[in-house]
């Protein structure tokens, strides 16, 4: 997520200095034999290790730490199979989801499973707990007790921007009787720790303050390179204006809506009778989404939120044991990322029946947000979800994305569509987690059966205060500000990495983890920059000389600089608030302009609401329909964003094409025809 109007940084995930050289190999039951020196025999699960150019301080120690080892489901091959005939068109099975329970009824790890799992951790001297699902069997113990349990050893180390971490430095390790059936071991580094990145620049004497009702005067042109440094390099303020939000902060629903060709179909056209939901990790103010709402919708509008949390939640956190959650990214630390969500999907959807808020704590393992993701399939209420938070995958750690994918899994099978940003550093990831500066991919959005969402730029055209803006036809854009995102050691007097990091760019490549599913296909999936398994850091999980999964899906508007119009606000008593620490940014007081790979999810979220309330069923994992559609008549359905006749044609690396591309993949949508059509 970025943000403008006095523009700031506002990231989804990042992760503490882990500097990893590859990916190696991937977590499976046909793990690599190698015999223990004593009985019972183990093999190394591969993929377990990461290898690391940080400094080694010395031994990890802790007197007690949680860790979860991660089941396979039973019958994988049955539930591959149900997948497929599920989202085929024809198929005798297609669309009849499963409901709420059955999943773990057909697939979840035999009691037998889990119980020779918990028998061999209690042996080891480890005391088993309670878990958030039967595909997850969590242990505390000390780190000593854990290191013996799995063969391996913990370090701590230091990263190239000075973050301490532990993780294993070696291959876990499990009996050869277990092996089958364990995925990985989850807890064994604290590398995914999720932050808000949010750097505001000072006012200056030349940015005062304009009047709210003079919204055509605050309008401004897209910046130059020169106001760019000025802003980024110099820290210095320019003032910055589009849409018609107040005190230009952004486009307003009404526009965004236009832009994108709205159907005119009334309630069942914005999602009427539905139940949305967002994935968060911090607390937000109720308030603050009813203000914007009755800004947009009038005094008469409710929201419909309601509240889930887990593990106690952002305020209340109950954190695994020896995981701290430490205070400062708790409490409203990425109040300024819910109610970016929760207003985009009421943009889209504004009729739904139900906005549900789920809401863990933020941790340093991921074993929060697991729960969380498990909670949200579990209960099975809600169609469609969109996360604005994410890692690069080479802080992710296999073992935790295999253990996400089983859940992403399970909402596919129940009709469940879910959405995640592509990530804000154009092409490279972990420019943020890891400082590599390598082509790296974001998880979840790399996972098979989540829709990766990225991002546009609307460039040169400001609507103003029109209220019903046509689509501009051939600017529309990858989003790249001023295409400074690059591999160039020079960009206006700094790296064109400098850029990516700072103005940012649309996520997007191919992934490190997982091979292409079967639905992803069409002109331009297979191009010049197409990878293939090669066991290591090609689609790890999947066999050698698979294609792999390539994102981008679709993309949206995500432009910090053509942005959305935001109202978030804070106060004393709102521990941690971004939004409380922008006043001195607002022409008028709470509202801002926002952008990010963080907004388009949410809005692709509302178009699966629509769709959903418009055809009165569920459309399920929106990826198989949304490459249909591609095949089928991808022009009735989709905006190409070519690059042809454009200034901005690359996401920092991967070109804009005609066809599908790594930069924004299929393109934008038309909505009338994604809500409306067959």
């Amino acid at each position: 997520m970025r943000l403008t109007q006095r523009p700031l940084r506002a990231g989804a995930i990042a992760v503490l200095g882990l500097a990893m050289s590859a990916m190696t190999g991937a977590f499976a039951s046909s793990a690599l034999a190698s015999p223990a020196a004593s009985a019972p025999r183990f093999v190394a699960l591969s993929g377990s290790a990461t290898p690391t150019t940080d400094r080694a301080t010395g031994s990890y120690s802790s007197s007690r730490m949680s860790i979860e080892v991660a089941l396979a489901p039973r019958n994988a091959a049955g539930l591959n199979t149900l997948l497929r005939s599920l989202y085929s068109k024809g198929s005798g099975r297609y669309q009849r989801w499963l409901a709420k329970g059955q999943f773990d009824a057909r697939f979840a790890p035999t009691a037998a499973t889990r119980s020779a799992v918990g028998k061999y951790l209690r042996q080891e001297g480890l005391k088993v707990a309670a878990s958030s699902s039967p595909f997850l069997v969590r242990a505390v113990g000390s780190s000593a007790q854990v290191s013996s349990a799995f063969q391996t050893s913990l370090h701590t180390y230091t990263g190239s921007r000075g973050k301490k971490f532990f993780a294993n430095s070696t291959a876990v390790r499990v009996p050869a009787s277990l092996a089958s059936g364990v995925i990985g071991v989850i807890g064994l580094a604290n590398t995914v720790r999720a932050q808000d990145m949010v750097a505001a620049n000072k006012p200056t004497a030349s940015s005062a303050k304009r009047s709210a009702s003079s919204n055509a005067s605050c309008e401004t042109p897209y910046p130059t390179l020169s106001q760019l440094v000025d802003i980024y390099v110099n820290n210095e303020n320019i003032p910055t204006g589009y849409g018609g939000g107040p005190g230009c902060s952004g486009l307003t629903p009404s526009q965004t809506n236009s832009l994108y060709g709205a159907p005119k179909a009334g309630p069942r056209g914005k999602g009427a009778g539905g139940t949305t939901a967002v994935f968060e990790l911090s607390a937000y103010l109720p308030s603050d989404i009813s203000h914007w709402a009755h800004q947009y919708y009038g005094k008469n509008f409710t929201p419909p939120l309601s509240n889930v949390n887990v593990d106690g939640g952002p305020l209340n956190p109950q954190c695994p044991v020896g995981d701290t959650c430490p205070p400062e990214i708790e409490g409203y630390a990425g109040d300024i990322e819910v109610d970016a969500d929760l207003e985009q999907q009421l943009s889209i959807a504004p009729d739904v029946s139900n906005l549900i808020v789920y809401n863990a704590p933020n941790d340093f393992t991921g074993q929060t947000e697991l729960d969380e993701y498990t909670t949200i399939a579990n209960q099975d209420v809600a169609s469609t979800i969109s996360t604005s938070w994410g890692e690069c995958e080479a802080a992710e750690g296999a073992a935790m994305a295999e253990a996400e994918n089983v859940v992403f899994e399970q909402m596919a099978v129940q009709g469940q569509s879910i959405f995640a940003s592509a990530g804000d550093d154009g092409a490279f990831d972990c420019l943020d987690a890891t400082g590599t500066t390598a082509a790296a991919v974001d998880d979840p959005s790399s996972q098979p059966w989540v829709t990766s969402a990225g991002g546009t730029s609307w460039q040169n055209f400001n609507p103003g205060t029109n209220p019903h803006p046509t689509y501009p036809a051939g600017v529309e854009s990858v989003w790249n500000v001023d295409q400074l995102c690059n591999t160039s050691s020079d960009e206006g007097g700094q790296t064109g990495l400098f850029w990516c990091n700072t103005t940012g760019g649309g996520g997007g490549g191919t992934s490190s983890f997982w091979g292409r599913p079967f639905y992803q296909q069409g002109p331009g999936i297979n191009n010049k920059f197409t990878t293939h398994g090669n066991g290591s850091t090609n689609c790890a999980l999947a066999a050698k000389g698979t294609p792999c999964r390539e994102l981008p899906d679709i993309s949206a508007g995500a432009d910090q600089f053509t942005p959305y119009s935001e109202y978030c606000t804070g106060n004393a008593s709102t521990q941690n608030s971004v939004c409380a620490q922008l006043g001195s940014i607002e022409e008028v007081p709470g509202w801002f302009g926002i952008g990010g790979t963080s907004l388009s999810s949410p809005f692709w979220a509302g178009v699966a609401a629509d769709r959903d309330s418009y055809q009165g069923h569920r459309t399920g994992n929106f990826n198989p329909l949304v490459y249909l559609l591609y095949n089928l008549n991808p022009s009735r359905y989709f905006h190409d964003i070519t690059g042809i006749g454009q200034h901005t044609v690359t996401n920092g690396l991967f070109p804009t094409t005609p066809g599908y591309d790594l930069a924004t993949g299929i393109g934008s949508p038309k909505l009338a025809a994604l809500i409306t059509g067959s």
